[in-house]
């Protein structure tokens, strides 16, 4: 049995003024709280997804490189959760959840369109957001976890839902 975390969001939200779209997940893996920076693990697939979205390498590069690009193509990273307990790295074990402040990300931003990699995130967006006057839109976990998917699979599916 994993060790229950009990944390405080690690890092900062990724955005800036002219941000225009925010993805977000649901809460930091231990990966990622190891490494300082979201999607670190190199098992999740969400920099490979957004490479071929982009036709910019995000895979290979360090994170600052990550933050360059995805901010150069005004996208915003974020989490749902602000402070949780958590038992290793599955959403299926957060406990007492509590909201990040998207709110005020919102207020410092152009965010025109929110999207939540995953169910767990969606879920915790309408528990906590639901009051945003966005669009939010659901997609597929890019998670180890989401192993019923395939690269291929993600990246059409988020492909169809970025480039509206």
């Amino acid at each position: 049995m994993a060790e229950l975390r009990k944390l405080a969001h690690p890092f900062h939200p990724l955005y800036d003024e002219a941000s225009e779209i925010i993805i977000l997940g649901s809460f930091p893996s231990v990966k990622s709280v190891k490494e300082g920076y979201y999607y670190a693990n190199p098992h999740n697939r969400f920099y490979a997804v957004m490479s071929a979205l982009l036709n910019e390498d995000l895979v290979s590069v360090d994170w600052n490189e990550k933050k360059r690009i995805l901010l150069s193509h005004h996208i915003a990273l974020h989490d749902v959760i602000g402070r949780c307990q958590i038992e290793g790295s599955s959403d299926a074990t957060i406990h007492n959840p509590q909201p990040s402040r998207l709110k005020a990300i919102l207020a410092e931003s152009n965010i025109s369109r929110v999207y939540c990699n995953g169910q767990k995130a969606y879920a915790l967006y309408q528990k906590y957001f639901s009051d945003i006057p966005l669009p939010v839109e659901v997609l597929p976990s890019t998670s180890p976890a989401n192993a019923k998917m395939s690269l291929s699979e993600l990246i059409e599916v988020w492909s169809k839902a970025l480039n509206k």
